[in-house]
């Protein structure tokens, strides 16, 4: 008996907002540093990024006047949160009825939500098994503010269910709403960071169930000395994201490092991996991972789609990819990966079912 994904399901909103992100950013960058923040914009390997929150009344992004942001001061963590509540059962929801036309979803006993981007309580997992009509039987196990690598965490979680009780069949959520944490700043670090984050939403059925793809033993690793270089600070305007442009070295370096390169691919060392579903938290990470462990050029292929098309999206990115790759060739060694707060690794192995 192996735990295994049987399908994934995405949703995403309907509001691209990241051309109007750039036009807003720009204005506000320190002086001088607006040319390179153009070329770097122009260099983060994203084509689109979707909102909950909906267009100013004349059409126009939530950064204009009348939409959203178009206050000064920006509105308070109350009225984000306001919103999350609203939105984020609704897109998580979406991505439910998508994984639902995919396989049945009957006999649900186990439900772990991932979300780190809102508070609200009841929680949203809770919130969602009402939606749902879910017995109150279900156990419920919601992951919170673990950033990035929630995903990892939440899949973790299923497969240790599973693997205790075979009968279980368990319904994994990664929800976030990122662009209700914008920030006005005029630094370019900060700007950039900003730049990478978007909303989705992604679910998956984990059963005992042969199809799909098998969750091998998971790991983890928290890189030394590094636990400024990610960080969310709760704040009245939200809830502040620092990404150290210090983080693609960092990883770079760790994966460099043959121990923590063997515990990443389970000892079979990275030209054994058919199938890499890297956390796509930038471009500038993609490339640290490529380079550090002399990847194929088209090995995060994956990965650099669900950037280019959604932007990071935290937990539910590494979701996405592993969605992708379900949808494609079969994979003998696998290994998703993701990074976040600590700084951490957190990932497992997986394979196609034969």
């Amino acid at each position: 008996m192996s735990p295994c994904i049987n399908a994934i399901g995405t949703a995403v909103p309907d509001h691209d907002i990241h051309a109007a992100f750039i036009d807003w950013a720009g204005a506000r960058i320190a002086p001088g540093s607006g040319p390179a923040f153009a070329r770097m914009a122009r260099r983060a390997g994203i084509a689109h990024r979707w909102s909950v929150l909906p267009p100013a009344p004349d059409g126009g992004a939530p950064t204009a006047p009348g939409g959203f942001y178009g206050v000064d001061p920006l509105p308070g963590t109350a009225a984000r949160m306001d919103i999350y509540a609203e939105a984020a059962p609704a897109l998580a929801l979406r991505a439910v009825e998508r994984l639902g036309a995919q396989v049945s979803l009957d006999g649900i006993t186990h439900l772990v939500v991932a979300s780190c981007t809102g508070f609200v309580a009841p929680g949203l997992d809770q919130i969602v098994a009402r939606r749902l009509g879910l017995p109150g039987s279900v156990e419920r196990l919601l992951v919170g503010f673990m950033g990035c690598y929630a995903a990892i965490a939440a899949l973790r979680s299923a497969r240790h269910i599973v693997r205790s009780e075979p009968a279980a069949r368990v319904l994994v959520i990664a929800c976030e709403l990122s662009t209700l944490h914008l920030q006005d700043s005029g630094e370019a670090e900060a700007l950039l960071a900003q730049l990478q984050f978007g909303d989705g939403a992604a679910a998956a059925l984990v059963t005992a169930d042969p199809a799909g793809f098998v969750l091998d033993a998971p790991f983890a690793a928290t890189l030394p000395d590094s636990d400024a270089l990610i960080r969310w600070t709760i704040t009245d305007r939200g809830f502040a994201m620092v990404l150290s442009g210090e983080v693609p070295r960092r990883i770079a370096l760790a994966l460099a490092d043959p121990a923590f390169a063997e515990v990443v691919t389970a000892g079979r060392g990275a030209a054994a991996i058919d199938g890499w579903a890297v956390h796509a938290g930038g471009r500038s990470i993609l490339d640290a991972v490529e380079g550090a462990l002399a990847l194929p050029p088209d090995a995060l292929a994956a990965a650099r789609g669900v950037l280019a098309d959604h932007g990071n999206m935290s937990s539910a990115t590494l979701m996405f990819t592993l969605a992708r790759m379900l949808a494609g060739p079969p994979v003998r060694h696998g290994v998703a990966l993701a990074f976040g707060p600590g700084l951490a690794a957190e990932g497992l192995g997986f394979r196609s079912v034969a």
